[in-house]
């Protein structure tokens, strides 16, 4: 049996994955000496209100060894094959950490593959591998259309303040005020280019002129119409929507059910009001 795998930066609601018989392993996420799994003992609307209200600053952490362990040990036990697919190596240590796990476990029926991407891009990956999956495709035949795949697959957000950002230590103090004096809505993108780094190609003053500069990507790159668009949010649906109204005029309409909520693990970053879109580009 093979078995797909992925973690909570990929943003399914736990019902998804069941549905898919995708296998789970949540990050964890703090504040001060409170500590939850992402989507299990917190979900993603808590984990905003806690964000925007409490003191402490979350602190955001990669699924325990002992899952990876677990998931591995079992799967050679079974003879059976897991393909993993976890948030982009250069946002978290997720990757590595699975890497040293099969290593020490000693089964080479493990395959995992660094996304270069999250959230609805990681999304896009996992659902693909579970259609493979049930189309009977071997897991190396899986594992080969997704590193190719993953090449394709963009995400461009829009955030409504760098504050969170700043408070990871991500940016300078004098960028960070400069950036709220202006009211300025960075664009942040991640992708196979970006080597699976969160780059600031670009700001604008206002959410307007930021959500067109993604139209213009849109346009330029052109989704690859196999593959579903998903715009993302954090916590407030409104800017989502905005972004979704702007793709129906150019052509691509966007179902209810696309615009999927981010969670803990990217959101401790790009902070609430934020949206995003993630796609396959020709």
């Amino acid at each position: 049996m093979v078995i797909i795998a992925t973690d909570s930066a990929a943003d399914f609601e736990m019902a998804e994955l069941e549905k898919m018989n995708v296998y789970y392993l949540p990050m964890s996420v703090s504040f001060g000496d409170d500590n939850y799994l992402e989507n299990i003992s917190i979900t993603k609307e808590e984990f905003f209100e806690r964000l925007q209200t409490d003191e402490n600053f979350p602190k955001t952490s990669q699924p325990s060894p002992a899952l990876f362990e677990e998931l591995f040990t079992n799967a050679k036990n079974n003879n059976d094959e897991v393909i993993y697919i976890p948030i982009s190596s250069a946002l978290s240590g997720d990757y590595q950490t699975a890497v040293s796990i099969k290593e020490m476990v000693g089964y080479d029926g493990v395959y995992i593959i660094d996304s270069k991407t999250g959230t609805g891009g990681q999304r896009i990956l996992v659902e693909k591998a579970v259609e493979l999956r049930d189309q009977g495709n071997s897991a190396q035949q899986i594992v080969d259309f997704i590193e190719e795949l993953k090449k394709k697959t963009e995400i461009y957000t829009v955030m409504d303040t760098l504050e969170y950002l700043y408070k990871n230590g991500r940016i300078a103090n004098a960028a960070y005020y400069i950036a709220r004096l202006g009211h300025i809505k960075p664009i942040m993108h991640a992708g196979y280019s970006t080597e699976g780094k969160a780059d600031i190609p670009s700001k604008h003053i206002g959410i307007n002129k930021a959500i067109k500069y993604i139209i213009d990507k849109v346009q330029e790159e052109k989704p690859n119409p196999a593959y579903p668009i998903y715009v993302m949010y954090t916590y407030v649906k409104d800017n989502a929507y905005k972004l979704a109204a702007k793709l129906e005029e150019i052509g691509y309409s966007i179902k209810e059910q696309n615009i999927i909520p981010v969670g803990a693990t990217v959101g401790a970053h790009i902070g609430p009001n934020a949206c995003a879109i993630a796609y396959v580009k020709q």
